[in-house]
């Protein structure tokens, strides 16, 4: 013995069965968001290169800038930094009165999402030793970008190390 449902039963599931099915097909028709990768790859490289000559330029607060709040720096030797007020540090030993940095960007990959990227290039350092002698370095970097709620770019991540062998205990004992 089958039992049929109430009329109003039946309405209700057809009217859930279109609903399923609306939905089901709008979400079939939607389109994949615009791929804006050539557009943020430029943003990003001119982004990254205002920075560099900030940075070459010695303005702290400039260069600090770049970076989000929350951002990581993990510089060469030392443990890494998270926030402004570390990168700060970090940055203020760098861009010191003696001192000289530039770097250049090579490989550059937005993902498809439109929302991260990185860089990865080289950069060249030099600074004072206690003696007042100057000390070039040379190295490389890898930056990772994060667009932002307003569609700027700025830096979540940012490590660098130096191309040059580490010195000897020797030659440190003689300094």
């Amino acid at each position: 013995m089958t039992t049929r449902r109430p009329k109003h039963q039946r309405s209700r599931f057809a009217l859930g069965s279109c609903i399923a099915l609306l939905l089901l097909a709008t979400a079939c028709t939607q389109q994949a968001p615009p791929d804006t990768r050539a557009a943020d790859e430029a943003a990003i490289r001119d982004a990254d290169a205002l920075w560099a000559k900030t940075a070459g330029a010695k303005d702290l607060d400039g260069t600090v800038a770049y970076y989000t709040d929350d951002a990581t720096v993990l510089p060469p030797n030392s443990p890494m930094v998270t926030g402004k007020p570390g990168i700060r540090a970090v940055w203020g030993e760098l861009l010191g009165p003696d001192s000289s940095i530039s770097w250049q960007a090579g490989k550059l990959e937005v993902a498809r999402s439109g929302d991260l990227a990185y860089i990865m290039g080289t950069y060249q350092l030099t600074v004072k030793d206690p003696q007042g002698n100057p000390v070039n370095d040379k190295g490389k970097f890898v930056e990772v970008w994060k667009k932002q709620v307003d569609g700027k770019w700025k830096v979540v991540a940012d490590i660098f190390n130096s191309d040059l062998p580490l010195a000897s205990p020797a030659a440190e004992t003689k300094s």
